[in-house]
């Protein structure tokens, strides 16, 4: 999984509306990344033209290339939502924490896994909160999605990393959620960039594509 995230802000500005130079500087961006096969399928041709430009605001006020947005952004029931590798990635690589781990504990039903840092700034090491079986059976995630019981530990680590980038780094996230924050809300599908909603009441899928 690939932990550095590219920045980029060329004109410093913090918004495409910033001023009308910058806006249309935006458009021509959005043309010409929708014109690319190599764009999530949401954000091609011309229906994927105003979705561009949302990746490209997103990407001024989070100082990220474009194409690290639209990978890594999921659009759910008309919302946005983060995959859960982004939340490690900008965890990772955002300058605020070393030896970033994942401490697992239990096996089977008292499987339990917390995030853990040492917080650069005040050398202190700081915890997420420990996420379990337990929880994920009581807040029903384990019915929602079958990976649950395939395979937890990943599961669980997805969650435990946004809950501590939830605590930890918030302004990072700007607020949005994360794919399976979304899906055990609302009874629909993922599909990475693709901003089709699709609604099906038997299955439901995560951010790792399965």
């Amino acid at each position: 999984m690939t932990t550095e995230i590219t920045k980029t802000n060329p004109e410093g500005e913090s918004s495409i509306y910033q001023s009308t130079q910058s806006f249309e500087f935006a458009q021509r961006q959005a043309k010409s990344l929708c014109e690319s096969n190599l764009v999530p399928t949401g954000y091609q041709g011309q229906k994927g033209l105003s979705n561009c430009l949302v990746a490209l605001e997103m990407s001024k006020r989070m100082n990220l290339s474009p194409l690290t947005v639209m990978q890594n952004l999921n659009v759910i029931h008309g919302k946005p939502s983060w995959s859960s590798q982004f939340i490690t990635s900008n965890i990772l690589g955002c300058g605020r924490f070393k030896n970033f781990d994942y401490v697992v504990t239990g096996k089977d039903n008292t499987l339990s896994v917390q995030c853990q840092a040492i917080r650069l700034e005040d050398k202190k090491l700081v915890k997420g909160t420990a996420v379990t079986m337990k929880m994920a059976q009581q807040e029903g995630w384990s019915r929602k999605n079958s990976k649950y019981q395939s395979m937890p530990e990943i599961m669980l680590k997805a969650r435990a990393a946004t809950f501590f980038g939830r605590q930890y780094i918030p302004d990072l996230l700007l607020g949005v959620q994360t794919s399976e924050e979304v899906v055990d809300i609302q009874p629909i599908d993922v599909t990475t960039g693709n901003v089709e909603i699709v609604v099906d009441q038997q299955e439901k899928t995560d951010d790792f594509g399965f």
